[in-house]
């Protein structure tokens, strides 16, 4: 049974990124010689994340598309969360050992391997905060990583994704959306 603060289902397909979204952009640098761009063609960056991707609708991912990655990435891993859970932050999302080539995850869609979210299942798990509890944040963070592999089992919790990754991030970006239930 899922806590009263999240729920769960899953998802639709989405188009290709343009260029009103690429101005939605958020890039974040974690070195001086790196940096990577991460965006969803279904919400602009820190607006309402549609009903469509939440507990709310279908309950799918929304697409993400990414650029700008270090020359020398092997994969990329991510995780989206919500640090306004009245039980602190909770992990909606965790997939890892997405291959290097892949510059994006389509709507309702997934790539490489997926770990454990809150709920300790191993799918998307769309915004779903308690009603009244006011807007949530969710972060969608993409990590360009030095290996190809994090050698992690299906169903991998977060904090064993973050372990892995540690000393293997070459850069990273993130993305936020917004939702509130009345």
């Amino acid at each position: 049974m899922l806590p009263a603060a999240e729920e769960t289902m899953m998802g639709e397909e989405e188009p290709m990124m343009g260029e009103m979204e690429a101005t939605a952009m958020t890039t974040m640098t974690t070195s001086m010689t790196a940096s990577m761009r991460l965006v969803s063609p279904a919400f602009q960056e820190g607006e309402t994340i549609p009903t469509l991707y939440t507990c709310e609708g279908a309950n799918g991912s929304p697409g993400l598309r990414w650029d700008d990655a270090p020359a020398s990435t092997q994969s990329f891993a991510l995780i989206m969360d919500d640090p306004d859970a009245p039980v602190g932050t909770w992990t909606h999302w965790v997939l890892f050992d997405i291959p290097a080539a892949t510059r994006g995850i389509d709507e309702g869609g997934t790539a490489g391997t997926t770990g454990a979210n809150s709920s300790e299942q191993i799918i998307y798990h769309g915004p779903c905060p308690p009603p009244d509890h006011g807007p949530h944040r969710y972060f969608f963070t993409l990590y360009a990583l030095d290996t190809p592999s994090l050698r992690l089992s299906e169903g991998a919790e977060r904090s064993e994704v973050e372990a892995a990754m540690k000393g293997h991030i070459l850069a990273e970006a993130q993305y936020m959306g917004r939702y509130e239930r009345k």
